[in-house]
């Protein structure tokens, strides 16, 4: 194809990944505080979030559905830049990294809907699942770094 540059694609792509790793780690660190308090007597309480556990797992919800957003607009970028720029996918491992990023967060995303008193079981699921996805975020960061020396001239 005959387009012009995708640097201005690149650009949000570069801030997309920023974002996602950004809310990446503050679901840890909400989903940790969830954590502790449910297991604690006398759970924490921050200012900004007075009505307790609701008002984090809110902010948990909010910042993951950004998440998941940001992850499915990498991939179209990353189709889209692709097939503009080298005419057909699969040019490097890093399609199949982002395929397996965008699986784990869309099953994290699932599994956190399907927590419940019924399926306590489902909340080991997803925290297991965003264990690997922080492997996946690794790989993709990784694979994506060598894909941008590639375009960069």
């Amino acid at each position: 194809m005959n387009l012009p540059s995708f640097l201005w694609l690149w650009k949000i792509a570069a801030w997309s990944m920023g974002l996602s790793l950004l809310a990446y780690l503050m679901l840890a660190t909400t989903g940790f505080w969830m954590f502790k308090a449910r297991t604690l007597q006398h759970p924490p309480s921050l200012p900004m979030f007075h009505r307790g556990l609701g008002g984090m797992r809110s902010l948990h919800y909010t910042i993951g559905i950004s998440m998941v957003s940001l992850v499915l607009l990498l991939l179209a970028i990353g189709i889209i830049g692709t097939l503009g720029h080298f005419g057909s996918l699969g040019q490097s491992s890093h399609l199949i990294a982002g395929l397996v990023v965008v699986v784990l967060v869309l099953l994290s995303a699932f599994s956190a809907n399907q927590i419940s008193p019924e399926r306590p079981w489902m909340r080991n699921l997803h925290v297991s699942i965003n264990i690997i996805l922080f492997i996946g975020f690794v790989w993709v960061s990784l694979t994506g770094w060598s894909v941008v020396q590639k375009y960069l001239p």
